[in-house]
């Protein structure tokens, strides 16, 4: 084996621990982020919702949206959208209306406790930003640097899914 070669290796052996490493972070980070959230809520008092129905109240903010848009639209991934749709509509953080041009459609928007939900996890995520900022951990062009990296894996595992089908 040249020299050529053993480095090219070397170089994609390298690239492959990187890339899983970094699956690894993003995999943890979220986890990471539900437990914060988990946190914030347990020190609020607010026990009566979960880490994941919070962030999508958050994510939700002050549109009026299907279970179907959440996904397409990215603020949510997963199988149990409409379960944890349901209970916030039990709990009294959003309401609920069908749609008027598809019945079987249901649009949903937060209601006044939903919206001081969604404040707890703004006012969390503010402070966290600006202590990386105060503390520099992370300033805008690392910020940038991230963003810009994660948007182009995103972009490449789509393609990846719609080459599938």
């Amino acid at each position: 084996m040249s020299i050529q070669q053993r480095f090219l290796k070397t170089d994609a052996h390298d690239f492959m621990a990187g890339y899983l490493e970094s699956l690894a972070l993003v995999e943890r980070l979220h986890r990471l982020l539900l437990d914060v959230i988990k946190d914030e809520f347990e020190r609020l008092g607010l026990l009566d919702i979960n880490a994941v129905q919070a962030l999508l109240l958050f994510n939700i903010s002050d549109n009026e949206v299907t279970a179907g848009e959440l996904k397409s639209r990215g603020y949510y991934q997963g199988s149990n959208v409409s379960y944890n749709l349901k209970k916030l509509v039990e709990m009294g953080y959003m309401h609920h209306q069908r749609c008027e041009i598809d019945r079987r459609s249901v649009r949903v928007r937060l209601t006044q406790k939903g919206r001081e939900v969604r404040d707890h996890v703004q006012n969390l995520f503010s402070r966290h930003a600006d202590g990386m900022q105060r503390n520099g951990l992370l300033g805008n062009d690392g910020v940038d640097d991230i963003n810009g990296s994660l948007r182009r894996m995103e972009r490449y595992w789509s393609d990846q899914i719609r080459y599938i089908y």
